[in-house]
């Protein structure tokens, strides 16, 4: 796995970071399994510029993050070993969904797109424009 500078967590009360925060199933610290999601997730998109990395961080820190951290959490939850197992099984799920038609009218993401993918590159186009989405 390549490593990609890790930009920290600007939203370290919700989104991804404070959801796992308050995970008693993890097994590393917070800062920990961040670096780590944002690694994984980097690779599996092939984040290959700053922009792509602020939108692995933004999306981290947004709702959509949230909602990423709660698969992580089920993944625990269902007997995955660890964290980076757990954040493997939950980046294959993310992957594995379309951005719907729906999805497209109301984010602009182009539908069809792996559902991580999309959003993704929907927080590094706004970080891209120095908006926060």
């Amino acid at each position: 796995m390549t490593e990609h500078p890790i930009l920290p967590s600007r939203n370290e009360d919700a989104g991804f970071f404070g959801t796992l925060t308050t995970c008693p199933l993890r097994e590393r610290r917070s800062t920990e399994v961040w670096a780590l999601a944002s690694n994984l997730i980097a690779a599996a998109i092939k984040a290959n510029s700053v922009e792509d990395l602020a939108g692995v961080r933004d999306f981290l820190d947004s709702r959509m993050g949230r909602h990423f951290a709660d698969e992580v959490i089920g993944a625990l939850q269902s007997g995955t070993p660890d964290s980076e197992s757990a954040i493997k099984v939950s980046i294959a799920k993310w992957q594995g969904w379309r951005i719907s038609v729906q999805t497209q009218r109301l984010e602009g993401i182009p539908a069809g797109l792996p559902y991580l993918t999309g959003w993704v590159q929907y927080f590094a186009a706004a970080a891209a424009q120095g908006e926060s989405a």
